[in-house]
């Protein structure tokens, strides 16, 4: 396959699984039961945390939390006392995502809330990157600037320590891509959609070694960065449409 016809392949694949359709069996469909710009972000931001493992898995456990927080996410951050984790009856919320590290992040997003109207404000890009690899670690270290060593820190990704950040650059793509097939939100106008990345892990790794777009072996942020030189030369404004296409592939066991 040449590099054109790759184009036109993967093209014609993300066009294919961009659709509406594709929200329902899909992480993705947590937050768009909101339509509060506040409530999509939480909601997004707590499923894209516990995004490994099954997808079914995945919204069921999503489910369980935005239903203790009475499926009034910002209105809960807002108002969140430390007394009301006593009405969370589960001690694991998502395998090693436990009760603990859901109080923390619950806490986290207070003050983060208190002090931003929105969580768009903690990743922007600034002028001279062209990718989220400095946004991130920004991100994360206001995240935890009150305990840097809580035991919640193994769930919010370091590009800094070469992490791919799959779930972050998921949560980033729901919140900024941007086109009108209905399925990523793009509420955030002020971060560029071209900054994007493909959320990187063993499945998009895999497919995307054999497509011959990448050659690392490694799923890290070096390889993130591999794929984002081909997938831009690909389309330069909108590079993590071939998420779709990366999925897609997956789903009809192409590769």
């Amino acid at each position: 396959m040449t590099i054109h016809e790759l184009k036109d392949f993967l093209d014609e694949k993300a066009e294919l699984y961009n659709h509406i359709d594709f929200i329902a069996n899909d992480p993705i469909s947590i937050p768009h039961r909101f339509s509060l710009k506040q409530d999509i972000e939480i909601a997004g931001f707590l499923t894209a945390t516990i995004s490994w493992g099954t997808r079914k898995s995945i919204i069921n456990d999503a489910e369980k939390i935005l239903s203790w927080m009475g499926n009034s996410p910002y209105e809960f951050v807002l108002n969140f006392k430390e007394s009301d984790m006593d009405f969370f009856k589960h001690n694991s919320v998502h395998r090693t995502f436990n009760k603990e590290d859901l109080n923390y992040f619950i806490r986290n997003l207070s003050r983060l809330y208190k002090e931003n109207a929105s969580l768009e404000n903690l990743f922007l890009v600034k002028e001279d990157e062209s990718n989220f690899y400095h946004s991130l670690h920004r991100f994360r270290t206001e995240f935890f600037k009150e305990n840097e060593i809580h035991r919640s820190t193994k769930h919010v990704s370091s590009t800094y320590k070469n992490s791919s950040a799959k779930r972050l650059i998921m949560f980033l793509r729901w919140m900024v891509r941007q086109d009108r097939k209905g399925v990523d939100f793009g509420m955030w106008k002020n971060i560029d959609q071209k900054h994007l990345s493909i959320p990187l892990d063993v499945h998009t790794g895999n497919i995307s070694r054999k497509l011959n777009l990448i050659q690392r072996k490694q799923n890290d942020w070096k390889t993130v960065e591999e794929l984002d030189l081909v997938l831009r030369k690909f389309d330069d404004k909108d590079p993590a449409k071939y998420d779709f296409a990366l999925f897609g592939l997956g789903v009809d066991k192409a590769f």
